[in-house]
């Protein structure tokens, strides 16, 4: 129950902060999701950090682990949304677009990923 709870919490949070990052910038640029890019690529340069300590340098526990990398970067990042953004892009013809986000949130965000490792160290 109490990692349960751990990912209950950590995912509000990591969900507040990625709704407040939609309603600040997506509106930003005509036809790109800011708010949500940047939300995914931060969750990933964060989660990739978080697992490096966690399992390089042991400076984590499960539980803060588990309350930081499932629950707020479980919270805060989400496919859903963006799987959502890239078909109103597709609904209005906009492939330019659609790849272009595509590419940069694969891209970006595995990069991200890695630098985070990176950062851990």
């Amino acid at each position: 129950m109490k990692q349960f709870l751990l990912v209950f919490l950590g995912g509000g949070l990591g969900s507040g902060l990625r709704f407040l990052l939609g309603k600040t910038f997506n509106n930003t640029f005509q036809n790109f999701f800011l708010g949500t890019f940047i939300a995914n690529i931060i969750g990933c340069l964060l989660i990739g950090f978080i697992i490096g300590l966690s399992f390089k340098n042991n400076l984590l526990s499960s539980n803060q682990t588990l309350l930081l990398s499932t629950g707020f970067c479980g919270g805060f990042t989400t496919f859903s949304t963006f799987a959502l953004e890239q078909h109103s892009f597709l609904k209005t013809g906009d492939f330019v677009n659609f790849a272009g986000y595509t590419l940069a949130s694969l891209i970006i965000g595995i990069l991200a990923v890695a630098a985070g490792f990176w950062f851990s160290k």
